[in-house]
């Protein structure tokens, strides 16, 4: 760590600058925040899933009470709906809070409420996806994939804007979140991001093809005690799915899903910082 420029003491360039008082903008400042967040909900009896640090959980009696962090936007949600408001009441005490209410957009996927269920989908991220490439007004594809296409890391030319080509898998990525179909064939073409080549980045745009055919896509959670039974139902049924005479890969499917219902919550409370 060095002196900011500007500031720089002579003959003690060796010292380093002690932070008092975290602000928006400065390297230190996420983990100041994260680290004052945990310190209070871990007061309230939460604990850090061991499979993401972001991800506080608490456990009673009678119900378990599920947070999820990103900076300071913060998804509730709980087994039953009593304790909720204690537990933002106690938020309350500590931060400048601002309830949302009921969940019905968080970080590109949008959340819709009804008798049938909660349904995920992420159709304004496809469509502001499809217009930066300019695929509007595209013919849609039946499939996500040719299967008459076998991509492999050496036949045709080499794609001249590898940071274009990452940034468009990288956001085919996030769209596994609720487009498990796609898991496949984003998986394909993310193998090739070191060295991409003409034809992968056709493949890219086959699989925007197939997304403007249902840009509204999403999954369906319905209210009932058998929810992971549906889950694997509906694994079963893609594992099953031939795409080029390979079987679709079980474990990115299950990250895909496993995420979905992570974020089929109830609230959403917004943490203004204050230090």
């Amino acid at each position: 760590m060095d002196q900011p420029p500007g500031y720089v003491v002579t003959g003690s360039e060796h010292l380093v600058c002690r932070l008092r008082k975290a602000l928006y903008g400065l390297k230190q400042s996420p983990r100041a925040w994260f680290d004052r967040f945990s310190a209070v909900v871990l007061g309230y009896g939460f604990q850090h899933s061991t499979y993401d640090h972001s991800v506080l959980v608490r456990h009673s009696s009678t119900s378990i009470v599920v947070l999820i962090v990103y900076v300071d936007d913060i998804i509730i949600s709980r087994s039953n709906s009593t304790g909720i408001a204690d537990l933002k009441r106690y938020l309350g005490q500590h931060f400048h809070t601002k309830d949302l209410g009921t969940l019905r957009y968080f970080l590109g996927i949008e959340v819709a409420h009804s008798s049938p269920g909660l349904y995920l989908s992420q159709r304004k991220y496809v469509l502001d996806l499809l217009s930066e490439t300019g695929l509007l007004g595209a013919r849609p594809a039946d499939t996500p994939m040719d299967s008459t296409v076998k991509l492999d890391g050496e036949q045709g030319e080499l794609f001249s804007d590898i940071g274009r080509y990452r940034c468009l898998v990288g956001k085919l990525i996030y769209l596994t979140v609720t487009h498990p179909d796609i898991t496949y064939a984003v998986g394909v073409v993310s193998q090739y991001m070191h060295a991409p080549r003409h034809p992968h980045y056709a493949a890219i745009y086959r699989i925007l093809h197939y997304l403007k055919g249902a840009p509204g896509r999403g999954l369906l959670y319905k209210p009932c005690a058998s929810l992971f039974v549906q889950v694997l139902v509906m694994l079963i049924g893609l594992v099953v799915v031939l795409i080029g005479g390979q079987f679709l890969a079980i474990v990115p499917l299950l990250v895909a899903v496993v995420k979905s219902i992570m974020l089929s919550l109830v609230l959403v409370l917004k943490l203004n910082i204050v230090l």
